[in-house]
């Protein structure tokens, strides 16, 4: 398996001097970058696998953070999120993988184990020392052929491309084959990929969140209502409008093999984060206020067919007062923010156009 990454330049988020080296951006000082690794403690990785559109995205909290999950969709595919419950004993976790291939790319964090544990990074249980690596899949097996999927390799690599500089977004890692608009299967769908985004206040709080968007629904702008992009009409110009199909206000059209009714077919997988110090409760209802931001962003969303699922973590570098409410609030619009950038960074495949191929609002 080759190392294959994609670097998107953030034109209005750019930090510091940058250098292109092994196929990805690097950031060449010790600047943090924006998104997700603007928070304190957290570094971000991709690998995208050479032989078809699929891959995996590492987030990782090597000194451990404070951590949370909210599952929303109907056919999740998850890894370890049992021990993310409020009343269970692992207060930390050290990484989340987002991977695509479907239930097969759970083997990721295999990977990202064996990577932390040649650190000695994990919960110390005795003499012994054990990588807590939680994590979730999206259904891309329909995009080139399903046999290729990430397994611990794409999950070890991409722990090792991990920084804390400037993250790549678009159609590399878990969003290398994702897709949107899937109400009338994948021959009117359009490219999904990878986002994050972030915001600190003037105190210092920080809260952020990294997307791979996979959606069966629209993608819609929430300040305009603007769909940016989504099911198209047959003549693959426009776009047909989900909730009009839903509601039976435009025409079907043909639909194909990649009907949406099939369970797990589909899922939007996401990290929010913030460097305040928060209990596992208060982790886990940020990420729950976080889903308002992919509903905002996404209609429609947590489908029967859709696996959602967001992750929280809190790293506890800031100093100040948590204030529950502010960060979940804030944690549901970067989400929002991030899943745009998702399909605004995306590159296309045949057949499978982006925002930028087709023209449509950003």
């Amino acid at each position: 398996m080759k190392q294959s990454c994609v670097s998107v330049a953030i034109a209005s988020m750019l930090v510091g001097p940058f250098a292109v080296t092994g196929g990805c951006v690097a950031q060449q000082d010790e600047s943090r970058g924006p998104g997700i690794t603007a928070v304190e403690g957290l570094k971000l990785g991709h690998f995208t696998l050479d032989e078809r559109p699929t891959g995996c995205t590492v987030v990782l909290a090597e000194a451990g953070a404070v951590a949370g999950v909210d599952v929303r969709g109907g056919a999740p595919g998850t890894r370890e999120i049992a021990l993310l419950d409020p009343v269970n004993t692992v207060e930390k976790i050290h990484a989340v993988v987002l991977s695509g291939g479907s239930a097969f790319g759970l083997d990721a964090g295999s990977g990202v184990m064996r990577y932390l544990d040649e650190r000695g990074i994990g919960v110390r249980v005795g003499t012994q020392h054990v990588p807590i690596v939680v994590g979730a899949i999206l259904f891309d097996l329909g995009i080139g052929d399903g046999s290729i999927r990430p397994g611990p390799e794409c999950g070890y690599q991409a722990a090792r491309a991990a920084t804390s500089g400037q993250p790549a977004e678009g159609s590399i890692g878990a969003g290398a084959g994702a897709t949107v608009g899937k109400l009338r299967g994948l021959m009117r769908a359009m490219k999904g990929g990878i986002g994050t985004a972030s915001i600190t206040l003037e105190d210092g709080l920080t809260v952020a969140a990294v997307v791979a968007v996979n959606a069966v629904g629209d993608v819609v702008n929430p300040a305009t209502g603007d769909i940016v992009a989504g099911v198209r009409t047959e003549s693959g110009d426009g776009f047909a409008d989900a909730q009009a199909l839903l509601r039976g206000q435009a025409p079907a059209g043909r639909r194909d093999e990649s009907d949406v009714d099939q369970a797990g077919a589909n899922t939007t997988i996401a990290v929010v984060a913030t460097n305040a110090a928060l209990t596992k409760a208060q982790i886990t209802k940020v990420a729950q206020m976080a889903q308002d931001g992919l509903a905002r962003a996404i209609r429609p969303a947590h489908m029967p067919s859709d696996g959602d699922t967001v992750f929280g973590l809190a790293t506890g570098h800031h100093e100040g007062a948590a204030a529950v409410g502010q960060i979940g609030a804030l944690a549901a619009d970067v989400l929002a923010e991030a899943i745009l950038r998702a399909v605004q960074q995306a590159t296309g495949l045949p057949g499978i156009p982006s925002v930028s191929e087709l023209g449509t609002p950003r």
